[in-house]
């Protein structure tokens, strides 16, 4: 018997006594125990084999079939609290061997989703406990002051609720409403104020109870002024203390009242109505006296029960409990002691924990911009965020403002109808998504579909009344019918909208499903984040954050997936990729002082490196001017002319040919241009246009220089302005002086005025093509320079590995399909490194990229070695395979024995005669490098 059929016994001894403990069905048991040693097999699983067995029960739990009808329940029943709990797991760890389970067993997205969705309930639950604490102490009195309970007959056996039963009754009655509103269950700010909400009742029914001074903080400032007198009686009016908790702990009354209105009291009205709470169903009072208190405790522990078992979700009320630290790795019972005393590391933790998923990292590019926020809590930062997005929305309505709809009628074709007929189009489709995510209340799920979608219409219009008065800004009064036509621009800019307005209720946002849900190119989305973020300024800086940091994710991997518009655009600019000179403007490049090295790269440098926080944008690399320019390329429309051949997303320096006319006699007025500058579209919508130079062959082989220059005439036309000419030939050079109509003749353009002037800068390259690549550079040159800041690696060698990238990217530009642009960088800085005999190990590479706030464990972990498609585009018959060399691990005894696939790897071990049919695509993992994170 083998080593690997020990281990097999020895787990699945304490697999069947873990399905003993659970009491687990033998058909989810069997499931649990076949796809557990299938993947034991292919992997080397690290750590505890009954943790992995946790999770493959939890899978085979989830993924069976309910005994008794279908409804709404998932699953057989079993609690995911009571798999931690057998199998001495805690919740965090959980998630963590979750993922690489999911991984392993390729489990469909549904899956994966639910089980994203269960951790960002539980992280939001976290981040709320935390401040249920410090809220309920200061409305309660502390447990230390409550008086021993009296010892009592038999016969008497209704006791007065104790404050530690009211802090557990009240902290059930939030878990349990949060978990039947699964639109909000992960949305901070409305689960927030669910708690507020509970608060609140839980408060009104202490003040009228029998037990108010026992139970009550005479200090709390929303109780009756004469609360403190001996003779105090509560008047039989309704209470609402909603005011003062949103005063005094970050809630927003308004957003409180809604959630009241339309959540809360429905709800708690249903709670009386089925006798789960006790009381008077009138006024919803009652339920703390002590002839109802224990019978509605009990019959709310037993519903919130069977709804976690039917839907598979966290027992929430282990935050509560005595082993939280050690069950889920949050404080434990923080009822009992003060923060201050809570243990260091489980504090620590926490804080990591809610950080990852809530809380925004300020992205490299936008560090020398915006300083960290370390003080700011997750739910005061949600709320600030939202606060911020009433406020710039205050006084909006929900159509045009009169002014936009004045400049939609100006135009040579109102887009009006057009526009109101996309957004409800889009509507409807955002609704059916959003209705799907809870199938008890598809009417509060409509609701809030709707809530969001009106506060993105509202921002849209008022974002688009921004950007065409910036647009008019550089147009003049052109018609701009071409840039309110462009369909693209208007759906990217109401997504854009939408995910500010739900990254503000619910941290992290909702993006890439949301360009996924509108069927919205990547590529074509990221154009408009940054004309928002400079047309509207009052946005709240997290938001602006999380938009550079979606910008980033389309430049890293979204837009370079197999199906991405940008390998059209590609192929329409003949494959050529610009490389950064030729899209950097000079002022934004490094300068190399050393003349030996004047065949290095010229490597981006950090933008901004002396500018405040409020000049950011000021900093951002140079776009084009309209959004004409960023949604074609080259630019077309009807107001401009071509006068000259362009360069626009062509390679600089080439020449070409091009008729010139004329619209209007030429005016006598000489200009003077000491530098003649480089041609670049003229267009008939501008005063004066831009300097250019032309070439003209005389009969007897002269060659002449015309520096131009021309103004737009009331036809329409271009009329040109005549300039001193300088003539060369063999002998000399003299000046002539020519009219406009000379030149209208064919013209040669040249990238150089003479062959003995000085070798002027090339002209950059235009259009959105060129601007994508200008931020990619700009972001991959900021990520390098960190990592060899972090590895220690000298100016030299960091241009050599850009020299490596840039080459890489401009002439193997298929490299990147489907893959990451660290894969990239980290392969350069690698590769480099072992060629100039500068050795930084992989692993070490990996150490210093992890401390990078965009970096993903998947990004080294799943790469991929080469893709096969069923269809190919494109007019070449054989297609390019790309792979990827494997490195091993450098070892000071060399050993260079296979090292084995564990369980932080994605991909399974390649078993001898066996090979997947017909593969999309194949991925590949240098596990050598991967230390163990199990």
């Amino acid at each position: 018997m083998t080593d690997e059929d020990d281990s097999l016994q020895i787990a699945r001894a304490g697999f069947e006594d873990l399905c003993r403990a659970l009491n687990m069905d033998e058909e989810a048991a069997n499931e649990a125990w076949k796809t557990y040693e299938s993947i034991s097999r292919n992997f080397t699983l690290e750590g505890s084999e009954l943790h992995w067995l946790a999770c493959s029960l939890y899978v085979a739990c989830r993924s069976s079939v309910p005994t008794v009808g279908k409804g709404t329940s998932e699953g057989n029943y079993v609690s995911l609290t009571r798999i931690l709990r057998c199998s001495e797991m805690s919740l965090i760890e959980f998630f963590n061997k979750m993922k690489k389970w999911q991984d392993m067993a390729n489990l469909p997205q549904e899956f994966r989703q639910s089980t994203n969705k269960l951790e960002r309930n539980f992280t939001v639950s976290a981040v709320i406990f935390k401040k249920y604490v410090p809220i309920f102490k200061s409305i309660f009195k502390a447990p230390s002051e409550e008086p021993p309970r009296v010892h009592r007959s038999r016969k008497q056996r209704r006791h007065p609720c104790t404050i530690s039963e009211v802090f557990n009754f009240c902290w059930v009655l939030f878990v349990h409403a949060k978990g039947n509103f699964p639109m909000i269950s992960d949305d901070l700010v409305n689960s927030y104020h669910l708690l507020l909400c509970a608060l609140d009742l839980v408060l009104t029914n202490a003040l009228l109870c029998n037990a108010r001074k026992e139970l009550l903080n005479p200090n709390f400032k929303g109780l009756p002024e004469d609360f403190s007198s001996k003779d105090y009686r509560p008047c039989a009016g309704p209470y609402c203390f909603m005011e003062q908790l949103c005063k005094l702990h970050d809630g927003l009354v308004l957003e409180a009242k809604g959630v009241k209105e339309h959540f809360w009291k429905p709800f708690i009205k249903k709670l009386f109505h089925k006798r789960i709470l006790r009381g008077k169903e009138d006024s919803l009072t009652g339920f703390l006296d002590p002839m109802n208190f224990g019978d509605s405790f009990l019959s709310l522990s037993r519903v919130y029960e069977e709804h976690i078992l039917a839907t598979g979700s966290l027992d929430e009320r282990i935050f509560t409990g005595e082993g939280a630290s050690e069950e889920i790795g949050t404080p434990g019972p923080c009822l009992y002691e003060g923060l201050e005393n809570q243990n260091s590391a489980i504090s620590r933790l926490h804080v990591s924990l809610t950080a990852s998923a809530l809380k925004v990292a300020t992205p490299l590019t936008g560090r020398k911009y915006i300083q960290e926020n370390v003080v700011a809590s997750p739910i005061s930062t949600a709320m600030n965020s939202v606060g911020r997005l009433h406020t710039l929305l205050s006084g909006t309505q929900q159509g045009p403002s009169a002014k936009l709809a004045e400049t939609f009628g100006a135009c040579a074709r109102d887009p009006s109808d057009v526009i109101t007929r996309r957004l409800q189009g889009m509507f409807e489709l955002f609704s059916q998504h959003f209705e799907a995510s809870g199938a008890e209340n598809r009417g509060m799920g409509k609701e809030m579909a709707v809530k969001y979608f009106h506060l993105a219409e509202a921002l849209y219009y008022r974002t688009l009344e921004s950007i065409i008065e910036r647009e008019k800004m550089i147009l003049g009064n052109a018609d701009l019918s071409c840039i309110l036509e462009q369909d693209v621009f208007h759906r990217s800019l109401l997504v854009c909208c939408l995910e500010i307005v739900i990254f503000s209720y619910r941290p992290p946002g909702d993006f890439p499903n949301l360009i996924s849900i509108f069927q919205l190119p990547a590529y074509h989305f990221y154009k408009v984040i940054e004309v928002l973020v400079r047309s509207e300024q009052g946005l709240f800086r997290e938001v602006v954050k999380h938009l550079n940091q979606v910008e980033e994710q389309v430049l890293e991997s979204l837009a370079w997936t197999s199906n991405s518009p940008l390998w059209e655009t590609l192929r329409g600019a003949k494959d050529q990729v610009p490389a950064c000179k030729q899209v950097m403007p000079p002022q934004y490049l490094e300068q190399n002082n050393d003349s030996s090295s004047g065949s290095l790269p010229i490597t981006p440098v950090n933008q901004g490196q002396n500018l405040n926080i409020g000049s950011a944008l000021k900093g951002m690399s140079p776009s084009p001017t309209t959004l004409l320019d960023r949604y074609s390329s080259p630019p077309v429309g009807p107001f401009r002319r071509r006068l000259f051949v362009e360069q626009q997303d062509s390679q600089p320096g080439a020449t070409a040919k091009n008729g010139v006319s004329t619209a209007g006699p030429a005016p006598a007025t000489l200009t003077k241009v000491d530098q003649p500058g480089l041609i670049t579209a003229i267009t008939a919508r501008q005063g004066v246009v831009t300097v250019g130079a032309a070439t003209m062959t005389a009969d007897n082989g002269q060659t002449l220089t015309i520096p131009m220059q021309g103004i737009a005439n009331e036809s329409g036309g271009i009329t040109l302005i005549p300039l001193q000419v300088s003539v060369s030939g063999q002998g000399g050079a003299t000046l002539h002086t020519l009219p406009a109509q000379t030149l209208t003749g064919t013209v040669a353009v040249q990238s150089a005025v003479t062959k003995a002037a000085t070798k002027p800068i090339s002209p950059l390259r235009k259009g959105s093509l060129s601007l994508f690549f200008r931020k990619l550079y700009h972001m991959a040159s900021v990520r390098l320079r960190d990592l060899c800041a972090k590895l220690d690696i000298s100016a030299e060698l960091r241009r050599k590995i850009w020299t490596c990238f840039e080459y890489s990217l401009v002439h193997c530009t298929n490299l990147m399909m489907d893959r990451h642009l660290d894969q990239l960088l980290m392969c350069a800085v690698y590769i480099m490194s072992k060629v100039t005999k500068e050795d930084r190990s992989f692993q070490n590479i990996m150490k210093c990229y992890r401390t990078q706030p965009q970096a993903g464990s998947n990004v080294y972990r799943c790469v991929l070695i080469s893709g096969r498609r069923k269809h190919q585009s494109g007019s070449n018959g054989t297609k390019k395979t790309d792979s990827t060399a494997d490195i091993s691990q450098d070892s000071a005894d060399g050993d260079n024995s296979p090292v084995p696939v564990r369980s932080s790897s994605t991909l399974p071990t390649s078993q001898p005669g066996s090979a997947p049919s017909t593969p999309y695509q194949q991925l590949h993992q240098d596990i050598a490098f991967v230390p163990s994170w199990g």
